[in-house]
């Protein structure tokens, strides 16, 4: 591959069903955009994939309460369909990290990767869980590259801002494409 390290690891960010499918009010409208993206980079990274799910805390707390009063569909147990990776993608055999933060990245998601120095995310939303995601992982001396178009955001126009937005913590985060990624070094 191109651009990253043979030992860098794929991080599938919340590739769920809540934001797949209306009439879920998270769904993407580029989702399938994002899926298609994802499963081009799965086989070049092999065993060196991680999922990443979005769950809503059993008991919402600060200001978690007022987002939740805002989406009450959400507040469904973790083992909820609404919350499952969505079936054109099995995390089956690759680690899965569930949280109840936008961002992934923390002590789990840093051991799932066994502490690897190079991420490339893909996933959704890429304004919400991959810009949290990207940042936090970048803060914490990670290399980070963003496949922009295995990504999605709530909107296109939402999507471009949050790569926008990425671009300028460069080096730390490298917006990049999947051909980019897969070319023959």
């Amino acid at each position: 591959m191109s651009g990253v390290r043979d030992d860098a690891w794929l991080v599938v960010v919340d590739m769920q069903n809540v934001f797949a499918h209306p009439p879920s009010p998270w769904a993407s409208p580029d989702f399938a955009t994002a899926l298609a993206g994802t499963r081009r980079l799965l086989d070049a990274f092999g065993e060196r994939v991680v999922f990443t799910r979005y769950v809503a805390p059993a008991e919402p707390e600060g200001a978690w309460r007022a987002y939740f009063e805002v989406w009450p569909f959400a507040l469904v147990p973790p083992d909820d369909p609404l919350y499952d990776v969505v079936a054109e993608l099995d995390p089956t055999g690759h680690p899965v990290v569930t949280r109840t933060t936008f961002g992934k990245w923390g002590p789990e998601l840093e051991a799932a990767t066994g502490g690897a120095g190079e991420l490339v995310l893909a996933g959704v939303s890429t304004d919400c869980c991959v810009i949290s995601t990207a940042l936090a992982a970048a803060d914490a001396g990670r290399r980070v590259h963003v496949a922009a178009d295995a990504c999605a955001g709530a909107s296109r126009a939402d999507h471009e801002r949050a790569l926008d937005a990425m671009r300028l913590y460069a080096p730390l985060v490298e917006v990049t494409t999947t051909a980019e990624l897969l070319a023959p070094r």
